[in-house]
């Protein structure tokens, strides 16, 4: 029986590594999913920015006319 132990320990052991190693896995995911999320808003932001500037100097330019 003294054997079964420190193979159970073993077992347990390497089943908590396991799980902490799939959850760094996950946040890291999570993380690269966000940055990515961030990375895709920034440029939404920014062609937005250019069209509201487009669409104030065609404004401009038809005020003059």
């Amino acid at each position: 029986m003294s054997d079964s132990q420190p193979n159970e320990q073993d077992e347990l052991q390497k089943y908590l590594e396991e799980k902490a190693r799939q959850e760094q896995e996950q946040e890291k995911q999570k993380e690269q999913e966000a940055k990515q999320l961030s990375a895709y808003d920034a440029c939404v932001l920014k062609e937005s920015a250019k069209i509201h500037e487009l669409i104030a100097e065609a404004q401009k330019g038809s005020e003059n006319k």
